[in-house]
């Protein structure tokens, strides 16, 4: 966890991917499972065919009805949480029925929502906590487990969850460093040899309107892609203080939205929502990027307070990216694509070149069609149905390669270089600690990152 793996000379390393590829890391599994074309297209072409749209099939209220499944949930705050709520809405005959986090405090927290809010009988030795406790879930009759710990931790949880034969919702990101995103890729694909499905929370993938935006985008409406920006600038990031009795470990992973080996920065956990929703669209990849970022109010850990990348996608085609975490700022959560004939926002409006409104999602139509409108429900909707209807898929790759692209933003900005796609694919850069346990450290290893520094 040294900073020195952000030296300008010294982070990239020329090590081997092994059966991992770079080329090879091109294809992704779309909603079928396996017919993604991820980059695969002529590098000329914005448009997909309708045979290659990678869009999930219906969307009801509801799952279908079927056998009962049984799952357990790894991290137990506000989002592992909503996620196990989110789950219980999402289908009639499923159950919350293990739960695992490494600290008693936050776990006793959701085991009490979850049983006198949502009637959830989790009996106390079904309850786990430790470093050890993804395992423990995992061992705990599941059939599904939902993670949602710090997301250094995901591949490790997630290639566990395919060893165990387990179903998966994966929290996004799905990674902090390339290391850990191959990993995740390698256990994709081995999830779906197992027949098993994974569902990530992208959720702007599970958004009805944006699932419509992508069908118009795609038909041409718009035209030729030319250029994309896309922004999530919002007020500071929740933090907490170091209290008395915790180790340096405990503080940051109690804290661990501020600190960079465990959340990736907020360009990787945050951003990472418009960045997938690039990917999800151009159907390619960057070729590289040239980033800058700051650190000027942020008041506990070691990450920025704000970036600013220009990606230069296949094609030729500039994708500028800017996302900020300070209060008293002018705020903007959107995504914006132009064509040759026209543009497309993320409110759903596709409008020519001189302005005119030539298509809009009906957010009333919507509202009276379907009762549930929630797309964090919708993952999990997705997810059942895919399960009970033996159609295995996995979004995980897909979201790796995303993370993989929030990564590649982070590591030009904390260096100064820009960082070419290959260069990051072939990158040994490993932020998980090979010691996991709640102990004191060097903090000074912990500095901020300076561009430019050798």
């Amino acid at each position: 966890m040294d900073h020195k793996m952000f030296n300008r000379r010294d982070f990239l390393s020329t090590a081997t991917l092994g059966t991992l590829g770079a080329g090879s890391l091109l294809s992704s599994c779309g909603e079928a499972g396996t017919g993604g074309k991820y980059g695969g297209r002529n590098a000329s072409a914005s448009l997909a065919p309708e045979s290659e749209w990678n869009v999930p099939g219906e969307l009801p209220d509801k799952a279908k009805d079927g056998r009962p499944l049984k799952a357990g949930l790894i991290g137990c705050g506000r989002r592992g949480a909503g996620a196990a709520v989110d789950f219980l809405h999402a289908a009639p005959n499923v159950s919350i029925v293990a739960l695992g986090d490494l600290f008693r405090d936050r776990l006793d927290e959701t085991l009490k929502n979850l049983r006198e809010q949502h009637n959830q009988n989790i009996p106390d030795d079904q309850c786990f906590v430790g470093f050890d406790s993804y395992e423990k879930v995992m061992n705990a009759g599941v059939d599904i487990v939902l993670l949602a710990t710090p997301p250094v931790f995901r591949p490790l949880h997630f290639k566990a969850a395919v060893k165990y034969g387990k179903h998966a919702f994966l929290e996004k990101p799905v990674a902090v460093d390339p290391v850990g995103a191959r990993s995740v890729i390698a256990s994709s694909r081995e999830a779906l040899s197992k027949g098993l499905s994974v569902i990530t929370g992208t959720q702007r993938r599970h958004q009805r309107s944006y699932i419509e935006s992508y069908k118009q985008v795609q038909r041409g409406l718009i035209g030729e892609i030319q250029a994309v920006n896309i922004y999530w600038n919002t007020g500071k990031h929740w933090l907490k203080y170091k209290e008395k009795g915790w180790t340096d470990i405990e503080w940051m992973i109690r804290d661990w939205g501020n600190w960079t080996w465990l959340s990736g920065d907020h360009i990787v956990e945050q951003h990472i929502h418009n960045i997938d929703v690039v990917n999800w669209f151009l159907g390619r990849k960057p070729v590289k990027c040239t980033g800058f970022g700051a650190h000027q109010r942020r008041a506990t850990g070691d990450q920025y307070d704000m970036f600013a990348v220009d990606y230069l996608y296949e094609g030729g085609i500039h994708v500028n990216s800017l996302c900020r975490q300070i209060d008293g700022c002018s705020n903007n959560i959107s995504e914006h694509i132009l064509g040759t004939k026209g543009s497309w926002s993320s409110n759903g409006v596709i409008k020519d070149l001189q302005g005119n409104v030539l298509w809009k999602y009906d957010n009333d139509k919507e509202k009276k069609t379907f009762a549930q409108t929630n797309a964090f429900v919708l993952e999990h909707v997705n997810l059942v149905n895919h399960i009970r209807d033996n159609k295995p898929v996995s979004h995980a790759e897909e979201t790796a390669i995303s993370t993989m692209v929030a990564v590649m933003g982070r590591i030009s900005a904390y260096t100064g270089n820009d960082i070419t796609w290959d260069q990051v694919m072939q990158s040994d850069m490993n932020l998980l600690p090979p010691d996991l346990s709640l102990k004191n450290v060097d903090m000074t290893k912990y500095g901020i990152p300076t561009p430019g520094k050798e």
